[in-house]
C-alpha cells in the first residue's frame, strides 16, 4: 500500500491524539510524549515515518505512550486506549520505512536465525542444537546434559568416528582439529597443548597430499565433516559441539538453533586447574591456547568471529547459571519456542 502525505498527517495526527488522551488520564506530565504545539509534532512524526533512518526514534515515542497507557486506572478506559494503540502500531509497521520493515533484520538470517522458534522449523525439520563454547565454560557438559533433557541425540567424538570412517583412515592417524574430544580423550588434548611442535617432513606432507587428493588433512576433515553434519539434520535431531556446524547449516539453508556458551576467564581458569589439576601458570597457558586454535579454526573455515554475539541465537555466561541451570534456562527457551521436540 501506498501512503500520500494525506494519509501519513492523519496517522500522525491520531498518534498525537493518543498522546493526548493517556496524558488526560493519567492527569500527569509523566504520560506527554509529545509536549509541543499540535501542528509542531504532527510535522515532526510525519517526518519521522518518512525517514526510515529515525525508525528507531519513532518506535521509541510509541512505546512511551504504550508504557503510561498501561498504568491506567479504569479498566474500561485502558482497554479503549490499547485498542487504539494496537491500531496506529499496526499502521505504522506496514509503512514502507516502518522499523518494521528492515531496519534492523536480514531475512535470509531471519528465515533461520530468528527466535520465533515456530516459524523457523516447519514439520519436517528436525531441531538441531549447535554449540560452540570456550574452554572450560562447561560447554560439553550442557551439550551432553541438554541432549539428554530434550531426548535427542549428542554429537561430539561421534562425528569425528564418522569421518574417519569416510577417510578409511585409522583414528590414531588423523586428528581433528575443529572441536574437543570426547570425555575418554580431554587428557590427551591437555597433554597436546603442552607437547612441542614438530614439523611435518616433506615425505609426510606428500604422503598427506596424495591420501587425501591435494587437500590438507585438515581440509580433508572438514569437508568430509560437513557433509556428514548436512546428511544427519536431514534424518534426525540432535546437538553437535562445535565444528562450524551452525555456519555450514546456515550455508546449506537447514533450520538450526546456534548457542554460544563461555564464562568469565578467571572462573574457567579456576575450574580447569582442578579438573586437570594443574597449577595456574599451566592452566592459564592451556586455557589461552585450546581457545585461541579454536578461534582461529573458526575463523579460517567461516570468515566469522567467534564467540560474537551477532554470529549466535544465545549466548550464555554458564558463570550466572552453574551447568545444570544453564541447561534448564537453554531448555525453557528452546521448548517454549519450539514446543514439543522431535525425536
Amino acid at each position: 500500500m501506498e501512503y500520500t502525505q494525506e494519509m501519513l498527517r492523519e496517522l500522525a495526527e491520531r498518534i498525537y491524539d493518543l498522546d493526548a488522551e493517556v496524558y488526560a488520564q493519567l492527569g500527569s506530565s509523566l504520560g506527554r510524549v509529545f509536549s509541543r504545539d499540535r501542528e509542531g509534532c504532527v510535522q515532526e512524526l510525519v517526518r519521522l515515518m518518512e525517514a526510515r533512518t529515525q525508525g528507531h526514534q519513532l518506535r521509541s515515542e510509541l512505546a512511551l505512550i504504550s508504557n503510561m497507557a498501561r498504568t491506567i486506572q479504569d479498566k474500561e478506559i485502558r482497554k479503549m486506549v490499547m485498542t487504539e494503540y494496537n491500531r496506529v502500531l499496526q499502521e505504522v509497521v506496514s509503512l514502507p520505512t516502518s522499523f518494521g520493515e528492515g531496519d534492523v533484520v536480514d531475512m535470509d538470517l531471519a528465515s533461520l536465525n530468528a527466535l520465533n522458534l515456530k516459524n523457523r522449523f516447519a514439520e519436517t525439520d528436525h531441531l538441531i542444537i549447535c554449540i560452540g563454547r570456550t574452554y572450560g565454560s562447561g560447554g560439553n557438559e550442557i551439550g551432553f546434559n541438554l541432549a539428554d533433557a530434550l531426548k535427542i541425540n549428542f554429537y561430539d567424538a561421534e562425528i569425528f568416528s564418522a569421518v574417519l570412517k569416510r577417510l578409511e583412515a585409522e583414528k590414531d592417524m588423523v586428528e581433528d582439529q575443529a572441536g574437543y574430544h570426547n570425555y575418554s580423550e580431554k587428557q590427551k588434548e591437555v597433554e597436546q597443548a603442552f607437547a612441542p611442535q614438530r614439523r611435518r617432513t616433506l615425505k609426510e606432507c606428500a604422503r598427506e597430499f596424495s591420501r587425501y587428493h591435494g587437500l590438507s588433512k585438515q581440509d580433508a576433515v572438514f569437508f568430509n565433516q560437513s557433509d556428514l553434519i548436512c546428511d544427519m539434520a536431514r534424518k534426525e535431531s540432535f546437538i553437535v559441539m562445535g565444528r562450524c556446524a551452525d555456519v555450514i547449516l546456515k550455508n546449506n539453508r537447514i533450520p538450526h538453533i546456534s548457542i554460544f556458551i563461555t564464562a568469565p576467564f578467571e572462573q574457567r581458569l579456576r575450574r580447569i586447574m582442578e579438573i586437570n589439576r594443574l597449577d595456574e601458570k599451566k592452566a592459564r597457558k592451556l586455557l589461552k591456547k585450546i581457545d585461541d586454535r579454536h578461534r582461529r579454526y573458526y575463523q579460517f573455515y567461516t570468515g566469522n568471529a567467534w564467540g560474537s554475539a551477532v554470529n549466535y541465537d544465545l549466548c550464555v555466561n554458564s558463570a550466572a547459571y552453574g551447568i545444570d541451570g544453564s541447561v534448564e534456562f537453554i531448555k525453557r527457551m528452546i521448548v517454549r519456542g519450539y514446543g514439543e521436540t522431535k525425536k
